[in-house]
């Protein structure tokens, strides 16, 4: 596998295990937080090991390879001799998560941390001294792995601020229909109406009409909008990746008045259901954070497949993404209905 592809956080996660720094718990389960698969998985054989994953693409894959998924909200406590964890990039978010990796830990045992250093592994490694005191320490890879010490005493107090910190809370904002919505850290945009979604929402007409997909749903913004602006929408059926965002689009729209159905689901994988309009702001990154346009075009396939005759997409995408190929490849009409502030709105029908 070449560098380029490597999982490089995993592959040091792992390397002070195959270094003899550290060794696998003779009994009992190791807890795997945000797990990923990986060659260096695969290579450590970790013995009875669990984990959790919000992003459905990264879950399917370890389901696949027979890991357990469990709910990362709702961790035993005190039950694993061995904690690993790959922390995300936003603060919150990772803070939490170390949180419950050191309650989720047994007496004696240890927790295990990796983060890239360009990823703030610095300030991952601090947050853990904090919460747990004095650290084992190693670099691997342009990452930093850092582990507590088995038995290490948690700050009750820090730990408490932290789950807090990252709980679902409702924010404030006029554009949303009942001015504000429910949100938590580390999902898209998870404090503000982003920019293109906004922009697809005034571009929405108000014939749109019958069963509507949202593909890329994130906390539910843009079927919100629907329900606000399409009066002739009879059901909705949200798609999102990230269960923890899928989790707050069900709060968002608990009073929708149509039917609505959640799908933690990866849309470039295609979808069974069939609709006669489909919304969509697509992403265009996986969990790194290099461009992935090719995303975006398993999503329009994804939709041009999910449409009824007739049906309409509508799209928002950045300017400069190259997606022409897909939209004429799937729909039979084209159009650029605005284009501002780097973004563009597409309406495509189905033949």
């Amino acid at each position: 596998m070449s560098s380029a592809h490597r999982d490089h956080p995993l592959d040091a996660l792992l390397h002070p295990f195959a270094d003899g720094l550290l060794r696998w718990p003779q009994d009992g389960r190791v807890l795997f937080l945000r797990a990923r698969e990986g060659a260096a998985l695969h290579a450590a054989r970790v013995p009875a090991l669990v984990a959790t994953q919000p992003f459905k693409p990264e879950a399917a894959r370890l389901a696949r390879i027979g890991i357990e998924l469990i709910d990362e909200d709702a961790l035993p406590a005190a039950a694993f001799p061995l904690v690993l964890v790959l922390p995300p990039r936003q603060r919150e978010e990772a803070r939490a998560l170390l949180a419950k990796a050191c309650v989720a830990v047994a007496p004696g045992g240890v927790v295990v941390a990796s983060v890239a250093n360009d990823e703030g592994a610095k300030s991952r490694e601090a947050d853990l001294k904090h919460l747990a005191g004095s650290l084992g320490v190693v670099g691997k890879h342009h990452c930093r792995v850092f582990w507590t010490s088995p038995g290490a005493s948690v700050d009750a107090a820090l730990h408490a601020q932290w789950l807090r910190a990252d709980a679902p809370r409702r924010i404030a904002d006029e554009a949303v229909p009942g001015g504000g919505f429910m949100s938590r850290p580390g999902v898209f945009a998870w404090d503000r109406v982003d920019a293109a979604s906004r922009m697809l929402a005034d571009a929405l007409p108000a014939t749109l009409r019958g069963r509507v997909g949202d593909f890329g749903a994130g906390w539910g913004y843009l079927s919100m909008q629907v329900l606000a602006r399409c009066p002739q929408a009879t059901s909705l059926d949200l798609y999102e990746a990230d269960a923890r965002a899928l989790a707050l689009a069900g709060e968002n729209l608990r009073n929708a008045g149509v039917p609505v159905q959640c799908h933690w689901h990866d849309v470039a994988q295609g979808v069974a259901e069939r609709f006669e309009a489909i919304v969509c702001n697509p992403p265009f990154h996986a969990l790194g954070r290099g461009e992935r346009p090719d995303i975006g075009r398993a999503f329009i396939a994804a939709a041009a497949s999910a449409l009824q005759p007739r049906g309409s997409l509508w799209l928002v995408a950045n300017r400069h993404l190259p997606y022409e190929d897909a939209l004429g490849t799937g729909f039979a009409q084209v159009r650029i209905v605005a284009q501002q502030g780097g973004f563009k709105i597409v309406e495509a029908v189905k033949a």
